[in-house]
């Protein structure tokens, strides 16, 4: 039975859920008899790595597990809003379902644009969901979406509109000013979700998800590709949207960070089952549970620099002998402490002066890559610079931070040094040759000592190609091994240096999780005995325990071979575990360059300060903050 506490209230209660799958005659245990309860107000933050059983578990409370495969084989699943009494909505019919779905318990999606019709505008999808869920007239639905997208703060309110249009217009009667606020409004409504950001179409998916005004939010690691300063400003919006409104809310993330910034409860969830539940600031204090240990260490931390990062793995084994699945709690002993211990003020000044003793491999000066805005009859009309005036250098060994937010011109300026789009001006020196004066033999050459990796590991390998034949393929375009045989033993030994078995070379990507397949793409790279990689956001993508293995991994094939790398990312906190020096980059623009520790501890421009106020910490001290003003709100 539900809980029917009548001071504290469960609005939602689960007991006992378990959804199995049938893929290839096999049964897989995706969600395995787990309970929790989420109280009215309050977050719930549900954590663990990707195929834990996360976004499953959010799928039986909407009744969206796809069946087949999948099917919900046991539990209940009470929710209780109203007055009404409480209903177990494992026992309801489809039909049944639809009256709560959307209604009483909405959801907010991971991917916001595969979410939305491409093919129809926001405000008609808006108000279909309105319809949908209540008996209500198309205007009125369409005035109750304009009222949420102001609520998302996607449409500034009325009286601030109206102030605007009154500084602008002075002249403007009450018509006039009316007319003009409708059209601001029937603006955002008529465009097409690929005329939205990704923050803007995120906070489309939250409108539309309390446009029913449901008792329960369900949002699916709705910021992973967002951001940080994005991020920021949805669990933001999240927070005040809860709080205003009494709305309970499950989040759902692989990150911890992100749960520290706006959880009151934890369930972290490992391989189906939930491992360690609590307070949110027990699991932060005093976790008790291997895993959740090992998610809390894999993070890396702006504060302070790690040799490496301690992983999932060093926290815990997974015994399969005897009993299928049975955790063991590993002890750290000297040695692994020594390897992740902060790096010394003094460790830190000599490589700072060994580099600044090497001479520089790469040189960068006024650059400016721009894409053209046609006219009519196709003529270029103008340029919009992705990157405008930007010069640097990079030193020999060196590991050059490059951050800012989507649309910065990160990932233009990387392509640019690689002759990957063409530079509209401006120099680019590599080992004192000019990169924009190479072409054919010369260029390709050049390719050799400076390769990619590229954010997306699933698209950037051949899915018809075995992973062999992509690691080996660098090898024959360039004529540098010519033997078969020996070109299976450099695939083989790139392999192996990467982490993963030679013996899986014959597999296809799609055989492979998301952190094996950047482990190739990262072998691939290596094939040619690079001096020089770009990484641009090689690990964006990945799980923060997978992310820990793959920048340990880049650490130690450095070392190893004495690459220099550009590091490309939109967190701070990433960029400044891995690199010697940060570059910021907004708008196509240099706003600061400087040592690491430099740029996050004295930052100089107020756009790198926005940065680093943006990334979620996860401290002790910011969760009790957060809780107080919890307390202080109710």
């Amino acid at each position: 039975m539900p809980d029917t506490n009548p001071i504290s209230p469960a609005i939602l209660d689960v007991q006992r859920l378990s959804v199995h799958f049938e893929v290839d005659h096999r049964l897989i245990q995706a969600v395995n008899q787990i309970s929790f309860q989420v109280k009215r107000g309050q977050t719930l933050g549900i954590v663990g790595e990707s195929g834990s059983g996360k976004s499953v578990t959010a799928l039986a409370i909407m009744g969206l597990v796809p069946c087949p495969p999948g099917k919900i084989v046991g539990g209940e699943i009470w929710l209780q809003t109203g007055d009404a009494p409480p209903v177990d909505l494992c026992t309801l019919s489809e039909r049944q379902r639809q009256t709560y779905r959307g209604g009483q318990v909405a959801m907010i999606f991971q991917e916001p644009m595969s979410s939305l019709n491409p093919v129809y505008t926001v405000g008609f999808q808006m108000v279909e969901a309105i319809c949908q869920h209540q008996a209500v007239s198309k205007e009125e639905a369409r005035r109750q979406a304009i009222a949420r997208l102001q609520e998302v703060k996607l449409i500034p309110a009325d009286a601030l509109l109206r102030q605007e249009l009154q500084a602008s217009h002075p002249d403007w009667g009450e018509a006039a000013l009316v007319e003009a606020i409708n059209q601001r409004h029937q603006a955002l409504l008529n465009r097409y979700p690929h005329e939205l950001s990704g923050g803007q179409i995120q906070r489309v998916m939250i409108a539309m998800a309390i446009s029913c005004n449901p008792a329960l939010l369900i949002a699916d690691e709705p910021t992973t590709a967002l951001d940080v300063t994005v991020q920021a400003t949805i669990l933001d919006l999240l927070r005040e949207l809860r709080d205003r409104r009494g709305m309970s809310l499950i989040f759902i993330t692989h990150d911890l960070g992100i749960i520290a910034e706006i959880a009151d409860q934890v369930a972290v969830m490992y391989q189906g089952s939930i491992v360690e539940a609590g307070p949110v600031w027990d699991i932060f204090s005093n976790p008790q549970h291997p895993y959740t240990k090992g998610l809390l260490a894999c993070r890396p931390r702006p504060d302070q620099r790690l040799r490496l990062l301690p992983t999932v793995a060093d926290f815990m084994t997974v015994e399969s002998n005897g009993s299928p699945g049975t955790i063991r709690e590993r002890s750290l002993d000297a040695a692994a402490l020594a390897r992740f211990a902060p790096l010394s003020e003094a460790e830190l000044a000599t490589r700072a002066q060994t580099l600044a003793a090497s001479a520089p491999l790469l040189a960068v000066e006024n650059l400016q890559v721009g894409y053209p805005i046609r006219g009519v009859f196709g003529k270029t009309r103008r340029y919009l610079m992705a990157v405008n005036g930007v010069s640097f250098q990079i030193r020999q060994g060196e590991t050059f931070g490059l951050v800012g937010e989507s649309g910065c011109g990160k990932t233009t300026l990387g392509r640019a040094l690689l002759r990957l789009v063409p530079a509209l001006g401006g120099k680019i020196w590599f080992e004192g040759r000019d990169v924009l004066g190479l072409n054919g033999r010369q260029l390709r050459q050049l390719r050799r000592d400076m390769q990619i990796v590229f954010q997306d590991p699933f698209s950037s390998l051949d899915p018809r190609m075995s992973v062999g034949a992509a690691i080996a393929e660098p090898l024959k375009i360039h004529g540098v091994i010519n033997s078969q045989r020996h070109q299976r033993e450099r695939v083989a030994y790139l392999l192996e240096r990467v982490g993963l078995e030679p013996n899986c070379m014959n597999r296809f990507p799609h055989e492979f999780s998301g952190g094996q397949r950047q482990r190739i793409c990262i072998a691939r790279a290596l094939a040619l005995n690079p001096k020089f990689i770009i990484c641009d956001e090689s690990v964006s993508a990945l799980d923060v325990s997978v992310q820990a293995q793959v920048l340990n991994l880049l650490k130690e094939i450095q070392a190893e071979f004495n690459l220099t790398y550009i590091f490309i990312s939109h967190d701070l906190a990433v960029v400044k575990f891995m690199s010697d020096r940060i570059m910021v980059m907004n708008q196509g623009q240099v706003e600061e360059i400087g040592p690491a520790e430099a740029v996050y501890r004295q930052p100089q421009r107020p756009y790198t300060q926005q940065l680093i106020n943006a990334i979620p910490v996860g401290s002790l001290d910011r969760i009790q903050e957060l809780q107080r003003h919890r307390s202080l709100a109710s």
